[in-house]
């Protein structure tokens, strides 16, 4: 019987242990509250009614980074390129997307909601937001756009 208490206690001890250890993220983990980002309007070049929050990182420099843009239905991004290649996943509602230097409604294509592009580097391209959006862009920076007279 006392083996089988002490085996018992060795066990939920190990059980006790292994359950705070994955409490404490190691260090360098990265963790957002989704309800909880600080949201800010976004700078120039972006529209007014657009915000923006970085999660990692920082655009400005070499590094990786990961910024959510925020637009309301009908906001548009006129022709831009972006100096390095632009990972995009739509997180919420539906966009369009085009490419060219002119911005023409008729040549978007639609992505929604868990859809996911990758827009090279040089290549002029448009956005049409549809519905209210949030999107979610990855990169190494610098990144920034750059408008593109038609």
């Amino acid at each position: 019987m006392r083996s089988f208490v002490r085996l018992l206690v060795t066990a939920l001890a190990m059980w006790t242990a292994a359950l705070s250890a994955a409490d404490v993220p190691p260090a360098g983990t990265i963790q957002q509250d989704g309800t909880t980002l600080a949201w800010k309007p976004a700078a120039a070049p972006f529209p007014p009614g657009m915000e923006t929050v970085v999660l990692e990182g920082d655009p400005r420099t070499g590094e990786i980074f990961t910024l959510r843009l925020r637009a309301p239905a009908g906001a548009r991004l006129a022709p831009h390129v972006h100096p390095l290649p632009e990972r995009v996943t739509v997180i919420q509602g539906a966009i369009g997307v085009g490419f060219g230097t002119a911005y023409d409604q008729t040549r978007m294509r639609v992505f929604r909601a868990g859809d996911y592009y990758v827009n090279p580097p040089g290549a002029p391209h448009f956005v049409g937001f549809i519905e209210d959006s949030v999107l979610q862009v990855t990169g190494r920076g610098p990144w920034g756009v750059e408008w593109v007279s038609p």
